[in-house]
């Protein structure tokens, strides 16, 4: 059997969870690339990859997902690395330059701009350089680590996790691990025969699956690499790697690893994914989004 692909995100706020998979032997039983947000999505989609760090909008563009429960790229306060950047105030914004590493963030952008900062605004996809962006337009939305680079003073900067907070008094998800599900049911095998039966109840409560043969306990996998890279040592070394590859300061790298994102997809970041969900139904930001189906925390795959 091949082993499973893993579609990884290639910025800072995945190195806490990706710790067992670069540091310990996670690796072994996985086939491990990175990209950006927008394309583990696509790789989902295509079949080219069977396990990713899908942003959330992706669950509603996707079928056949099933999410690992209880790990989560989210924000409780300001996170830093999704910036609405411009040189004129919110009131005069009225064309914005969307960063196509994006999905989550562009829905988030439409959703803050139709229900609370006023509608109407032009948007059109670019590449992210915020001197290009601005260019050519009154505000850019840039994501992950070119938006922790951003000189702030040189611009007026809205973070877009503290605007969805200050409205909706929610954490916002921006992504989270799920797993194809065809990819459970035997798509590796190389042949017919399901690894399992697989059945999800219509609630969130109840939401999870019934894959119960011998193997890898995903779950547990995901769970556990996220909980050894958040042990202090682990984020001593992340900011030691990181901090000069962004010309930050360790400081800096430390603070927004345990401050500004929050890793655990609880009942409160739950409540705030599926709020946007709703609105970005809402606006035709997205389609809707199916019931939120998770994997069993003990379902394992050969």
């Amino acid at each position: 059997m091949s082993p499973l692909r893993i579609s990884a995100i290639s910025y800072l706020n995945t190195a806490p969870l990706m710790w067992d998979f670069e540091h310990a032997n996670a690796s072994r039983d996985f086939d491990i690339s990175y990209t950006l947000p927008s394309a583990c999505a696509r790789a989902l989609r295509a079949g080219t990859a069977d396990i990713g760090i899908i942003p959330a909008a992706a669950y509603a563009q996707v079928p056949g997902l099933m999410v690992l429960p209880g790990v989560a790229i989210a924000s409780r306060h300001p996170v830093r690395s999704i910036l609405l950047v411009s040189r004129v105030p919110v009131a005069q914004i009225r064309t914005v330059a969307l960063d196509t590493s994006s999905m989550t963030s562009v829905a988030l952008t439409k959703i803050l701009f139709e229900k609370w900062l006023g509608g109407g605004r032009t948007f059109t996809s670019m590449e992210p350089n915020v001197e290009k962006m601005l260019a050519q337009h009154d505000a850019a939305l840039v994501i992950g680590d070119p938006a922790l680079q951003i000189d702030r003073s040189r611009y007026l900067t809205f973070d877009l996790a503290e605007e969805w907070i200050r409205h909706t008094g929610k954490p916002f998800v921006f992504a989270f691990w799920a797993v194809r599900q065809d990819a459970l049911e035997g798509a590796l095998c190389g042949d017919s025969r399901p690894f399992g039966k697989l059945r999800a109840s219509s609630r969130l409560s109840e939401s999870r699956s019934d894959a119960s043969v011998h193997g890898l306990d995903l779950a547990a996998i995901f769970q556990q690499s996220r909980d050894h890279g958040l042990q202090p040592a682990s984020l001593d070394q992340i900011a030691r790697e990181w901090a000069p590859r962004l010309g930050l300061t360790e400081s800096d790298v430390h603070s927004y690893l345990t401050e500004n994102i929050y890793y655990y997809l609880d009942p409160p970041c739950l409540e705030g994914l599926q709020l946007f969900y709703r609105y970005a139904a809402q606006i035709g930001a997205l389609p809707d989004a199916p019931d939120i189906r998770f994997l069993a925390a003990n379902a394992a795959v050969v």
